[in-house]
């Protein structure tokens, strides 16, 4: 069964606004606070409050940044990934977190035209906006949501007043994360920035490569209204989220990917395995390589990438770069990923990951290796206690 969080975007999405839906429908606050702790900063404070939006009740996530000197006001995008990279946040959240940043500098520097490392993240780089995107995604976790999906979502008009000056309503980067991951608009006559890079970043990154779209059919089993932080009298600013479990038939149509391949004659061995590693790095769901015969009997490689919609265009320039090829081929698959869980446990002092699904759990090897080499123990034993301590993990409270 797939856990699943759709938002309805009626009145656009914020990424405050999204952290306060989930903690609406039943996400633990106390463990989205000890997530962000987990985060090497301080000078903030947040608080969940109950609020009125239009006769709306719902929850407004108040997010205060003590700054005075202007010291958290923006963020090389390299600086943010670390941040989150060494902290101890649980691995999904780390993983989402980080998803949600690359996508945001890769935007970024499209936009300005540097390269993504170095480009200098201005309003989704301040604190504020990276407590709304680890506090997102830790809510996710709370709740174990395996997919987001997505309404259609309502966009302002008119400029918004940025760092970089007065931009069009909807942003450079709003317009272009929907134009990456497809996902659809609509237009509400305010001038207000309803859909800001944060919650857009937030959606179109987390979500499944046809994410945007009315709710799946699912049995629901909580819902929850996330409050922006002005009160209009038109329309209420919420942001509604459903929760629930996907059905079977939703779960046997499998989720739109795409398998991307090239045949190669001329490579050495170490550039198929950095081939394999870049693409990994730029977002794709698994990568591999199988010997072929090409013409004229010649021994030869085929590399083949499986990737989403939102990763399909670097997925084919890493191929043609790291390969050398001149062209490559793409067709759509379908997908059935399993539920799963990913998070640690600790032997001796050491952190070992974990991925369990239904039917299996697994250690990864690497890290129990690494264990096993610096405590005397034999790799089968790690292995042993790893899995053991699994069996018992605590995991994140559900409320729903």
């Amino acid at each position: 069964m797939t856990r699943v969080a759709w938002f309805q975007c009626a009145a656009g999405v914020a990424g405050d606004m999204a952290m306060a839906s989930l903690v609406d429908a039943g996400a633990d606050q106390f463990f989205v606070m000890n997530e962000l702790g987990a985060l090497d900063v301080d000078g903030w404070a947040l608080t969940f409050e109950r609020v009125q939006r239009c006769g709306v009740s719902a929850t407004w996530a108040n997010v205060v940044v003590h700054d005075h000197d202007g010291e958290h006001a923006h963020r090389p995008a390299g600086n943010v990934l670390d941040l989150i990279d060494r902290s101890s946040l649980t691995p999904r959240v780390k993983a989402r977190s980080l998803r949600v940043y690359e996508t945001l500098a890769q935007v970024e520097a499209l936009i300005h035209g540097v390269p993504a490392d170095s480009v200098e993240l201005h309003e989704v780089g301040a604190l504020d906006s990276i407590i709304d995107i680890v506090g997102t995604c830790a809510a996710l976790e709370s709740l174990r949501i395996d997919e987001v999906r997505y309404s259609p979502i309502g966009v302002g008009h008119g400029v918004v007043r940025t760092a970089h000056g007065d931009l069009p309503n909807p942003s450079p980067a709003v317009t272009r994360l929907f134009a990456q991951h497809g996902s659809r608009s609509f237009g509400v006559d305010t001038t207000m920035e309803i859909a800001t890079p944060t919650g857009v970043a937030l959606l179109t990154t987390l979500s499944a490569a046809d994410g945007c779209g009315p709710m799946p059919s699912m049995a629901i089993t909580s819902t929850g209204f996330g409050a922006g932080t002005a009160d209009t009298a038109d329309r209420p600013n919420v942001l509604q989220t459903v929760i629930g479990d996907a059905d079977d038939q939703a779960s046997s149509e499998g989720q739109r990917a795409f398998e991307v391949a090239v045949n190669v004659d001329d490579v050495s061995g170490e550039v198929l395995a950095h081939a394999v590693s870049e693409l990994l790095r730029v977002g794709a769901f698994d990568a591999w390589v199988t010997p072929i015969v090409m013409k004229k009997g010649r021994p030869a490689h085929t590399v083949h990438a499986l990737c989403d919609d939102a990763h399909h265009e670097p997925v084919r320039s890493i191929m043609l770069a790291t390969t050398g090829s001149l062209g490559i081929r793409s067709h759509e698959v379908r997908r059935w990923p399993q539920q799963r869980d990913e998070f640690t446990v600790t032997v001796d002092g050491f952190e070992i990951r974990i991925k369990q699904s239904e039917f299996r759990t697994k250690v990864e090897f690497d890290d129990a290796a690494e264990v096993a080499a610096r405590t005397g123990k034999s790799v089968r034993e790690v292995l042993a206690l790893a899995e053991h301590l699994a069996s018992v993990y605590d995991r994140p409270p559900s409320n729903s």
